[in-house]
């Protein structure tokens, strides 16, 4: 690859840059951190103007008050464009100057003025410079064709601490290539002018510099040095030798401060170059190559600090994604705490019977033998006054009614959970989904300034086997969330009680899993064995659910023996399951309580599956389901963008 290749290669990816990291920002909502702030108007205004290779020279002329900077301009520019006096902060607008066939270019005129945001503009008047305004350009013959001139406000005028100029000598100072700074006995060891100046020059990129010291003649060229060094030093550091281009005095002169004689120039020390001589010998691509790759460095770092800003803040967002699902997870294990395990046993009874093989059903038409023991187990099951059977079984009504009342309390906790500025939630250290949150959430709260926007709280909870996540609200999700809290509670509520039935009722792909386990138990069977399963074994289980409960997790079978039931598949989470409870009571042999727990575990988890998968639905749809969707679209875009950032960044980094 050609030189000329590899720096249009990189040109494209710094182009790309400038457009890809503020989406990027605008997406996750990221403040760029305090060191990287200024990287876009240091992109536009220093680094887009030199990406050209034919880009004159930037040379901007600049001083406090009355320093004499529109004396110098008019001296170099040799002719009197710029108004000049004796009161400081007559000029309120930059003057760019340049040889007419150079600013008759469109390409180079529209990138001058593009860091001030200006159409360019002619000078029509002198006039025009007293007032505020966008920059004027007027032709300079006597300048060089790679060289543009910029004659800049007073940066020091105002009143007390506001400075009237200083906003649009910062953008013309940060535009040039090489600043003359002009001072005078009276201010070059004056702070807070070069503290201005420094930043300009070593902000963003480093810049060089020409030193004018308008000095007493009576001044030798040593102490004109001497002064001159100390400015330098206060603008550069130690890094002055590299930064200092050249220094010249101009002796005090009424007749050059009332306009009548232009200002003269000398070297220091004698035999240099003129001021003209020496811009017009730099040449602009070799100074905009060395102040590129500084400027190019700076803003390559402000990138990369602002990625990965970015990339904490999008796992702040997964995080918070996360922690919502764990709550709706837990809000919809509350939402069915109530489980009609009798009825589903007897669901599943009538499917068993209904599937018997030929013979079966020949042998229970031949003697209605099936009912003889139902009844027989039935008239046992009153004369034993177990606590099982004594228990009255529920009534539809009375189920629906409460699976309602569970729902909407659920679906309550949910909502003000979403629209709340914070989720706050709880999962099982021994489920590998939250084991990933609580890596997420050091991560975030281990960063630089506590995570953007604040970070998550995270802690131990039941006894330590469990972990609590306090996730705040992104504000990226601000939008849908209001949306959210914006629609009536009421209308929420009964769109999700609209479709209650779908919890109470039993469904097509239930009793499809109910006849899937039915066909399994019987692989299981030989002949003899279906047909005590029939006659018998299954008849005998019946009575016992009459008085089976069904407690969530956080249930508490006070008094009761308990079949623990696995769930799965609940939004990753492992760990969450049902607990059938036995009245110890009921009198079961051991062989009868395996027999039962051989069906009613699969029976249970066939049913929780089926309407946990229900419920989970409603609440998407009511409440979590756009939070859920802004928020993938938010981290979908910013993977895509980060990752696109990174690509231009080592591509910059491959060709310094």
């Amino acid at each position: 690859m050609t030189q000329t290749e590899a720096s249009k290669k990189k040109e494209r990816a710094l182009l790309r840059l400038r457009e890809s990291v503020p989406r990027l920002c605008r997406s996750l909502d990221v403040s760029p951190p305090p060191r990287t702030e200024g990287w876009e108007h240091a992109f536009d205004s220093k680094l887009l103007p030199r990406i050209s290779p034919d880009f004159p020279l930037m040379a901007a002329v600049c001083g406090g008050g009355s320093s004499g900077k529109s004396t110098l301009f008019n001296a170099l520019a040799a002719a009197p464009l710029s108004p000049v006096g004796g009161s400081a902060g007559i000029n309120r607008r930059v003057l760019v100057g340049g040889c007419k066939r150079t600013l008759q270019r469109d390409d180079i005129v529209s990138v001058l003025f593009a860091p001030f945001g200006c159409p360019p503009e002619p000078i029509s008047s002198t006039a025009q410079l007293a007032e505020p305004g966008c920059p004027v350009y007027a032709a300079a013959e006597a300048l060089p064709s790679g060289l543009l001139l910029l004659d800049t406000p007073d940066f020091d005028t105002g009143a007390r601490g506001r400075y009237t100029n200083r906003e649009v000598t910062r953008q013309a100072l940060e535009a040039a290539d090489v600043l003359i700074y002009i001072f005078t006995n009276s201010n070059y060891n004056n702070r807070d002018n070069t503290d201005f100046i420094s930043k300009m020059l070593t902000g963003i990129g480093r810049r060089r510099s020409f030193l004018i010291y308008r000095a007493y003649p009576s001044f030798s060229d040593e102490q004109v040095r001497e002064h001159a060094m100390v400015v330098a030093r206060n603008l550069y550091g130690e890094e002055v030798n590299e930064a200092l281009v050249g220094i010249y005095r101009a002796d005090e002169d009424n007749d050059v401060a009332a306009g009548r004689k232009p200002m003269s120039l000398r070297p220091v020390p004698p035999g240099g170059a003129g001021l003209l001589e020496a811009l017009a010998a730099i040449d602009p691509r070799k100074e905009r190559g060395s102040l590129q790759d500084a400027i190019v460095s700076d803003v390559l770092e402000s990138i990369r600090a602002i990625t990965d800003r970015a990339r904490l803040r999008r796992a702040a967002l997964g995080l918070y994604l996360d922690a919502l699902r764990l709550a709706q997870s837990r809000c919809v294990a509350a939402a069915l705490r109530q489980m009609p395990m009798d009825a589903v046993m007897r669901r599943f009874a009538d499917i068993w019977l209904a599937t018997d093989p030929a013979h079966i059903r020949l042998m229970r038409k031949a003697g209605g033998i099936v009912e003889a023991p139902l009844r027989l187990l039935t008239a046992l099951a009153r004369k034993t006054g177990s606590k099982a059977e004594k228990e009255p079984a529920w009534t539809g009504s009375e189920f629906e009614k409460a699976v309602e009342e569970d729902l909407i309390s659920a679906l309550h906790r949910l909502y003000a959970q979403a629209v709340g500025p914070e989720v706050s939630a709880a999962g099982p250290l021994s489920d590998p989904a939250v084991r990933r949150m609580e890596q997420t959430a050091a991560a975030v709260l281990s960063a630089p300034e506590g995570g953007p926007g604040g970070g998550p709280a995270m802690e131990a909870a039941d006894g330590g086997r469990e972990l609590r996540f306090r996730v705040p609200a992104p504000g990226e999700l601000d939008e849908v969330r209001k949306k959210l809290e914006q629609r009536p509670w009421l209308e929420i509520a009964e769109s999700v009680l609209r479709h209650k039935d779908r919890i109470v009722r039993f469904s097509a792909e239930l009793d499809r899993e109910l006849g899937e386990l039915a066909a399994s138990l019987r692989k299981q069977m030989g002949f003899w064995g279906q047909v005590r399963q029939t006659f018998s074994a299954l008849l005998n289980i019946l009575p016992a659910t009459a008085a089976v409960t069904y407690v969530l997790h956080t249930g508490d079978p006070a008094g009761a023996a308990g079949i623990k039931v696995k769930l799965t598949g609940l939004f990753g989470l492992h760990d969450l399951y049902a607990l059938v409870a036995i009245p110890a009571t009921s009198g079961m042999k051991k062989a009868d309580r395996r027999q039962l727990e051989s069906l009613l575990i699969p029976m249970a988890r066939a049913w929780l599956t089926r309407k946990l998968d229900v419920v989970r639905g409603l609440f998407e749809a009511q409440i979590t389901g756009p939070i859920e969707q802004a928020g993938r679209d938010r981290l979908r875009e910013a993977k895509t963008l980060i990752e696109e950032i990174e690509r231009d960044l080592n591509r910059c980094e491959e060709q310094k």
